[in-house]
């Protein structure tokens, strides 16, 4: 098990965007796969507060539901980036 953990949508253009980042940096992750409809997405919304992917949760770091493509491709070159 990783410390990270995505939960995206099959077919979203910004999940592939950090998906592409997360293999860029060559970072095990765990994924998790949200319903279509957005009424069904209880279990993101909990950990995030909203129903929109891609969301992260960096357990290692603290960080417990971050939204937004570009922010989390931005953090994730920030804080593991640089081990590489």
């Amino acid at each position: 098990m990783t410390d990270l953990t995505l939960y995206e949508l099959e077919g979203c253009p910004y999940c592939a965007k950090v998906k592409t980042k997360l293999e860029e940096l060559d970072i095990e992750y765990d994924s998790v796969m949200v319903p279509r409809s957005h009424g069904e997405r209880t279990e993101v919304e909990e950990v995030s507060g909203q129903t929109g992917v891609p969301v992260l949760v960096d357990e290692a770091n603290g960080v417990e539901g971050m939204s937004e493509s570009d922010d989390i491709v931005a953090y994730l070159e920030e804080t593991y980036g640089k081990a590489s």
